[in-house]
Parts: structure tokens; sequence; C-alpha cells
């Protein structure tokens, strides 16, 4: 799990850019907040990747719940960190203003928190399942499962919308499905 790439990157760099071109200004205080400690923590992080990832064995079987608050805020390497918090920037900016900061703020806490404990649920069924304990050893980090909620709750308010996925044009209401194969397509780990 030890990707990441210390100091400043072309994906880093690429995110800080587009901050910039859209505007301190322009960002809601929780959405400047939220990039803010990703790109801190991205730096300077608390623990390696392998101490704060999320997986069954750590958190169910080691009882090392403190992952389900740092997962979310890690990421492997730069590239995974500027694609989700671009998709954060532009999430946040149309939720928080539309919601207001402190409920935009409590919603960030909350998925965050029950996204780690969705993950493993369905980490610790495919372990009984499949009858393969592998499935409990998969460690996983980042704020994808945030930015999908997110993406689901926007396109509940903001219906018959439509996202341009690849340069197709398809309705809110399954282009968050579509990013979703993509996404593992593009970047299966």
């Amino acid at each position: 799990m030890e990707r990441r790439q210390r100091g400043v990157s072309a994906g880093l760099l690429l995110l800080l850019y587009q901050i910039y071109q859209v505007g301190f200004q322009n960002i809601p205080s929780v959405t400047l907040g939220v990039l803010v400690l990703n790109i801190f923590l991205f730096l300077s992080p608390l623990r390696p990747l392998s101490e704060v990832c999320l997986s069954v064995d750590e958190a169910v079987h080691r009882q090392n719940w403190q992952r389900l608050l740092l997962a979310p805020f890690h990421h492997a390497d730069d590239w995974h960190l500027y694609y989700n918090m671009i998709s954060m920037l532009w999430k946040g900016i149309m939720l928080e203003k539309k919601l207001k900061s402190i409920w935009f703020a409590y919603i960030i806490a909350v998925f965050s928190v029950l996204i780690g404990v969705v993950y493993i649920v369905l980490e610790f069924l495919l372990v009984i399942i499949l009858d393969d304990p592998s499935y409990g050893m998969n460690c996983g980090v980042g704020f994808s499962g945030v930015l999908f909620a997110l993406k689901v709750l926007n396109n509940h308010y903001n219906p018959g919308r439509v996202s341009i996925v690849f340069g197709l044009p398809i309705s809110s209401r399954y282009a968050c499905w579509v990013e979703l194969v993509a996404i593992h397509l593009i970047s299966p780990g």
C-alpha cells in the first residue's frame, strides 16, 4: 500500500493551480477546509498508509477504530489526491452554497465515518459469502466514498441535469454510477 510520493508533485501542482483558478474567495469555507486538510495530510501524513488504511482485519479484528477517521483523509498518491479534491471542489461549491456551511460540515463528518462503516460491512460480507479471508485484508484510503455519497446527494438536489462523462452526455441520475465504474477501470487499486 506504500505508493505515496513525498513532497510536491505533478498532481499536487495541478490541484493547487485549479484551486487558484477557481479563486479562494469563490470556495465556501467548509469545502476549502476539507481541501486544505487533505492536502496537509498528504504532505505531512499522520502515519504511513499501512497504518491508516481501513480493513476488516485492522478495524474489526484488531479493534483499530481510529482508522475510520484517518482513512478518508489520506491518499495513496498525488493523482489520487488530485482527482478526489477536484471532485470535492466542484461538489463542495455546489452543495455547500445550497445546504449552508454548518449542515454541509455535518454531512461531510457523517459521510466520512459512515462510508468507512459501509466499506467494512461489505468487505466482511465478502469474506463470509465467498469464504475468502483475503477480502478482510483489503485496505483502503481516500475520500472517494464520501465524494460518491455527495454526488448522489447533489443529484437529489439538482434533478434532471445532464453530466458529461468521457465526452458522453449522461443523465446525472446515472452519471455517478458510470463514474464509479470508470474510476474502477482507470484506477482499480
